[in-house]
């Protein structure tokens, strides 16, 4: 009988959770000869010492983040914005606000920064009355729906005890994901002073010292704190880090595709039109025809969802250059109509209700009649406190903050630049990002990479130069096939290598210097990955001869052409998606 394993029901998931050991230091790996001058001439040398560690964000990276972090030695403070750890695992009846038509700009779209007024001496506070709106955009809603359920793998020290259903509940979830933040003493009712729950990082600054050079980061931070049930006080104040890991997840910016005609809906009929990320119960859509925008991971899982309450379910879907959408549609039902993408939103009669709104598809056809539309169309990179880091953003320091920045973040959110094996700031490697990758899985691969900030930054791993590690960037920049946004895709072939990676630098940096080693994947865990696939999906997700007549019998059928063929992915890499990644 083959181990338990797990992947992440809306995402890629190898089960990697249970089969991440901690080796004992006397396990020792093959060293490769080194010339000790030459060796310290080509790493990375940190001007200031690192001490004391910001984490922003109380998901499960961050959570293994706080562990090696405080393991090895350092002062850390981790900030949640929301009341309670982990992440998206936090589902609540509230549903974030509306996604505007057009997109706003993405530096703001997840929160627009609030401040103290200028001059006032830190900590400052002030009360609000009737604040519901304001404690929603503070903690930020997450995008989980009431029946969403997930097979994530598990923590290493806690695994999942014999016999657990390979999918569990988002309630399961949550309570799993508490129970790892109690055993390490972050949870919101442990009263631990390193952790500040209901707290949201506005804006991290590179600090000047004295001297005016750059030492370290400044957070402008912004407490919210319940006073009543209608009331709160919000209180601001800095705080200053030798390091910062932003751990603030990849759902946070919900994206709408610009369409002529959207936004006078929209304006007209603001409460028919949602984003998957506001999706919570089927009950809600009893009896209407709904309109679903996109197929892929959260498009073909609500359509699946809702299809027993709804009048009907329409499935507006776009050929995808990197994925056979076929593969996502097996999973909606059969009575489910399909239709190619949105053309344009015809200009509204005066008067006219929703219903007998007209939109025109690509192919020329008219469709009408809709009670909803639901927009599964994704999520963009969204870091409202680095806005001086975004291309062509407007940017004022605060004074002691220093001015000389380089923007590394796109504009539209696609992607994120300009990171060493896509964790550390290659310009500065006291700021990392951590879980940002798709195509793999928070639980587990976050022990490589926590794993791996611990020792650089505790000097007991070393970072090859920043010439070597331009090169190591562009080198994966064009395997990759350049920027965009499926940069930071893995999938099961790059994540296997990123492992193999960590393993070996990692374990050879704890023979060298001292400290934990860190095992790979079990033989198995491929095999337990291929049997759940082949479960849920009703068969394999290879590219084959059958994929591609049914795809093309499809798009034919809507007058749309596949776009199969731009990139050169293995179509199983790019099946395994992440949870709420659409993929627009």
């Amino acid at each position: 009988m083959l181990p338990r394993g797990r992947v992440c029901l809306l995402s890629f998931a190898l089960w990697i959770g249970s089969s991440v050991a901690r080796l004992p230091g006397t396990q020792h790996p093959l060293l490769t000869p080194h010339n000790d001058e030459k060796t310290r001439a080509d790493e990375y040398e940190f001007k200031h010492p690192i001490r004391k560690i910001a984490i922003i964000g109380a998901g499960p990276s961050a959570l293994v983040a706080y562990r090696d972090f405080v393991q090895a030695g350092f002062e850390v403070r981790l900030f949640e914005r929301d009341d309670v750890p982990g992440g998206n695992w936090h589902y609540t009846d509230e549903a974030p606000a509306d996604t505007p038509v057009p997109n706003v700009a993405i530096p703001l779209a997840d929160f627009v920064p609030s401040f103290p007024p200028p001059g006032v001496d830190l900590p400052f506070s002030t009360d609000y009355e009737s604040d519901t709106e304001i404690r929603k955009d503070h903690r930020g809603p997450k995008p989980v729906w009431d029946t969403l359920t997930s097979n994530a793998p598990s923590f290493q020290e806690l695994p999942w005890p014999a016999g657990t259903k390979w999918e569990l509940t988002h309630y399961q979830l949550r309570n799993y994901v508490r129970a790892f933040a109690s055993y390490h003493n972050i949870n919101s009712n442990d009263d631990n002073p390193a952790v500040s729950y209901n707290t949201r990082v506005e804006l991290v600054e590179k600090r000047l010292n004295d001297q005016g050079e750059e030492d370290g980061w400044r957070l402008w931070l912004k407490k919210l704190v319940p006073t009543g049930n209608n009331t709160s006080r919000a209180t601001w104040w800095t705080e200053d880090f030798d390091a910062v890991t932003v751990a603030s997840g990849r759902y946070n910016a919900a994206v709408i595709p610009s369409i002529p005609g959207l936004s006078e809906w929209v304006q007209n009929f603001s409460g028919h039109i949602s984003h998957s990320r506001q999706y919570r119960r089927p009950q809600a859509f009893e009896g209407k025809t709904v309109l679903i925008v996109g197929a892929s991971v959260s498009g073909s899982e609500i359509s699946r969802d809702i299809n027993a309450h709804a009048k009907q379910v329409i499935q507006s879907i776009h050929p995808a250059a990197h994925y056979r959408v076929i593969n996502y549609l097996r999973r909606v039902p059969q009575n489910t109509t399909i239709v190619s993408e949105i053309k344009q939103f015809l200009p509204l009669a005066s008067g006219a209700s929703f219903e007998s709104g007209q939109i025109e598809l690509k192919n020329g056809t008219i469709i009408t009649g809709i009670d909803h539309i639901i927009f599964a169309t994704g999520f963009r990179y969204s870091f409202p406190f680095l806005p001086q880091y975004y291309d062509d953003a407007a940017y004022v320091p605060h004074e002691g903050s220093s001015t000389d920045v380089t923007p590394f973040l796109p504009a539209d959110g696609s992607h994120i630049r300009h990171l060493h094996l896509d964790l550390f700031y290659i310009r500065d490697p006291t700021l990392a990002f951590l879980g940002m990758n798709l195509g793999t899985q928070s639980f587990s691969y976050s022990d490589y990479l926590s794993l791996a900030l611990a020792k650089v930054w505790s000097n007991t791993a070393k970072l090859p130069s920043v010439s070597e590690m331009w090169r190591m960037y562009d080198k994966v920049l064009e395997d990759r096939g350049g920027h965009g946004k499926h940069f930071q895709f893995l999938g099961p072939t790059r994540l296997t290598a990123n492992i193999r990676f960590f393993i070996g630098w990692l374990n050879e940096a704890a023979v060298k210097y001292g400290g934990k080693q860190i095992d790979g994947l079990q033989k198995y865990v491929p095999e337990v990955n291929d049997y759940w696939l082949y479960s849920h999906y009703g068969g394999a997700l290879k590219e084959n001869v059958t994929t591609k007549a049914m795809e093309a019998n499809l798009f034919g059928a809507i007058d749309i052409e596949s776009q199969i063929g731009l990139f050169q992915v293995d179509s199983q890499e790019v099946a395994y998606q992440l949870m709420f990644d659409d993929n627009w």
